[in-house]
């Protein structure tokens, strides 16, 4: 999986971070139980003032993805890489009326999120993540 996951981002950035139609962000976490620096590539949602939205959909399924679990449990051990760029990144998780709101753009712009969400009981959760 490791090296399968390294060569799919390669390929998204030299295709100028970019994957079926969406920009992306490359999230790193730290593993919640390993410790390890961990690389996600995420469709990202431009939110303003340099921050962006991703949602932990993990496509619908019942459990929210890894990167989800690591960035809850080591939050001050977030980075984000835009163009090439590596921040730290400040990590909010929207809630209520900002959720509802942030999701329903998010839909708009990429449907395919609206179908996740009708996939799975879960709230999926919307993160607004900001370089520091």
């Amino acid at each position: 999986m490791g090296m399968m996951k390294n060569l799919m981002i390669r390929v998204h950035k030299r295709s100028g971070d970019r994957f079926q139609g969406m920009d992306l962000l490359y999230l790193t976490t730290v593993g919640a139980k390993s410790g390890q620096e961990r690389v996600s590539p995420l469709a990202r949602f431009d939110d303003g003032d340099g921050a962006w939205l991703v949602v932990a959909s993990n496509a619908g399924a019942r459990r929210n993805p890894s990167w989800y679990h690591n960035l809850r449990a080591h939050p001050d051990r977030v980075w984000i890489e835009v163009g090439g760029r590596r921040v730290h990144a400040r990590v909010e998780q929207l809630e209520g009326e900002r959720r509802s709101a942030a999701l329903e753009r998010i839909v708009a712009a990429q449907p395919r999120y609206g179908a996740y969400q009708r996939k799975t009981s879960r709230a999926l959760p919307v993160i607004r993540l900001s370089g520091e």
